[in-house]
């Protein structure tokens, strides 16, 4: 087992190494650089002789290529992802730091109500195959799923934020609000959440309860769940122990990619409510050419994705029995 967590731990450090030079090499090739882009930004009210200090305040010197690569890897290991330019001369890391805070407690608690509610939901509907969560919610989940999400969103931003005036239209926190650990606060950010969360779980719920009620129904035809029920064991204790564990393997690789993805922002959603998270700063940084936050946020994200992988191939080696004896 030890040496199958080591062969994947090893395939996952080169594929984030690969990522790091990609995401390296990939703003040197194209044409310019985000100095000569805030230069003309400023439409001549900076000295020329300040292009120099720019180019190497953002990493784009004359030193050869292999010095600027393990420059670059030097500050990576430092946790210096550069310094934005839109939002000049606050760090990178500061700027997604902000946006990753507000993406996780979005869009990261959505995927997890979604996916743990939508699974058991599958389960049931799969237990109880002909009634009613099996016949009418799970289609009627999936006709919602059918929808893009964010065609979702602004039906709900509309009916519920416009015309009922239920719930905030826009932004994390209303603009009255003082942030910090309170409860006003801490009430006032739940409020503003609804409706972004609840357009991402119902878009999502009905994907995962289909996959779950799918694996299950094919789960409950094996030989063990067979056996399970000769040994005269209480349904419940077959349904969750050992057909729901079973039938749970693809979803919680599904969940996986998800909570990886999870840092790209659920990016239209965001867009429709103002949402300050992850995927809207990468709106603005692309609106703004800012080379260096969108470095920093494809890097943030594919690291994220990997290390989802690698949680989701350690938890399926605990889950399935068979990958430990194959390990």
């Amino acid at each position: 087992m030890g040496r199958y967590i080591l062969r994947r731990l090893g395939f996952y450090l080169i594929a984030a190494w690969a990522s790091l030079t990609l995401n390296f090499i990939i703003p040197r090739l194209a044409p310019g650089d985000p100095a000569a882009a805030m230069f003309a930004r400023f439409e001549g009210k900076v000295a020329p002789e300040a292009m120099g200090a720019l180019k190497a305040a953002f990493g784009f010197t004359d030193a050869p290529l292999y010095a600027q690569y393990f420059t670059y890897l030097k500050h990576l290991v430092q946790g210096d992802l550069g310094m934005s330019y839109a939002y000049f001369p606050a760090r990178v890391t500061e700027v997604i730091g902000t946006g990753l805070m507000w993406t996780v407690g979005l869009a990261g608690v959505a995927v997890i109500i979604s996916f743990v509610v939508g699974s058991f939901l599958g389960v049931l509907a799969a237990w109880n195959r002909g009634g009613w969560l099996d016949s009418g919610l799970a289609p009627a989940l999936a006709f919602l799923g059918a929808f893009p999400y964010f065609w979702l969103a602004m039906l709900a931003l509309y009916l519920f934020g416009f015309v009922l005036g239920w719930f905030p239209l826009r932004h994390a926190y209303g603009h009255d609000m003082e942030p910090g650990l309170s409860f006003a606060f801490a009430a006032d950010v739940a409020r503003h959440a609804v409706l972004p969360a609840s357009s991402i779980v119902v878009a999502t719920l009905g994907g995962w309860m289909l996959g779950m009620r799918n694996t299950m129904v094919a789960t409950l035809g094996t030989d063990s769940i067979r056996l399970a029920h000769a040994r005269g064991l209480p349904p419940r204790q077959v349904m969750l122990r050992y057909a729901a564990r079973n039938a749970l393997l693809p979803n919680v690789t599904s969940f996986g990619m998800a909570v990886g993805f999870v840092l790209s922002g659920s990016l239209l959603t965001e867009i429709v409510f103002s949402y300050p998270g992850t995927g809207y700063l990468l709106i603005l940084a692309v609106r703004n050419q800012d080379y260096p936050l969108m470095q920093g946020l494809f890097l943030v994200i594919t690291l994220a994705v990997l290390a989802a992988n690698f949680a989701v191939d350690l938890i399926c080696l605990w889950l399935d029995p068979r990958t430990r004896a194959h390990a």
